[in-house]
């Protein structure tokens, strides 16, 4: 890569901006609320009908919105199907189709669903993924993130807004200890 030298940004956004490879359109777009995180955007080239989500969409590895929001990730799948893409390039797993929102959708409201059954139960997050089966979300990679995400459903379940701080250092350790002790590695 050579040499590379740090520099401040010299094109910001709030909502949306189009900027142009040759004169081919691409619309960088926020998604308005917490998601993935708190501030994700993807980017839409609407005469290819190609999307790239970012980590708005997982294909073949376990969606994660530890630091965004369970909800605010269901919304913005909608959000991003309401585009039309034909092809979708997630931010893991290979390119795939638009059949990708309904899957991570899927696993999100499954996520939601274990937390309110929890929750009921007096269960904690981890209690909760441990007498949970995963059913068709098992054979995602990183299946120990459905800790995390518990964690995010009950916060949000007791009112914290989207995107809200919680107890990082808790929900990880919760995770690792899901995960055998072992150490935690993406390989979605």
């Amino acid at each position: 890569m050579g040499h590379l030298e740090a520099v401040a940004p010299f094109l910001t956004y709030s909502d949306r901006i189009t900027v142009y490879s040759d004169e081919l359109r691409c619309e960088v777009r926020h998604v308005g609320f917490a998601a993935h995180t708190t501030n994700d955007s993807y980017v839409w080239i609407p005469e290819r009908r190609l999307l790239f989500s970012g980590d708005l969409a997982f294909n073949g590895g376990t969606p994660f919105v530890l630091m965004g929001s369970v909800t605010g990730g269901i919304e913005a799948l909608d959000q991003l199907k309401e585009l039309g893409a034909e092809t979708v390039v997630p931010g893991h797993g290979d390119v795939c189709g638009p059949e990708v929102f309904d899957r991570v959708r899927g696993y999100l409201e499954f996520v939601l669903a274990t937390a309110e059954r929890g929750r009921a139960a007096g269960l904690t997050p981890l209690e909760a993924a441990r007498e949970t089966d995963l059913g068709e979300w098992g054979e995602l990679l990183d299946a120990e993130r459905i800790v995390g995400n518990l964690h995010r459903a009950y916060a949000e379940l007791d009112g914290l807004p989207r995107g809200g701080q919680i107890d990082l250092v808790a929900a990880i350790t919760d995770m690792i200890t899901f995960n055998g002790g072992k150490p935690l590695s993406c390989l979605a």
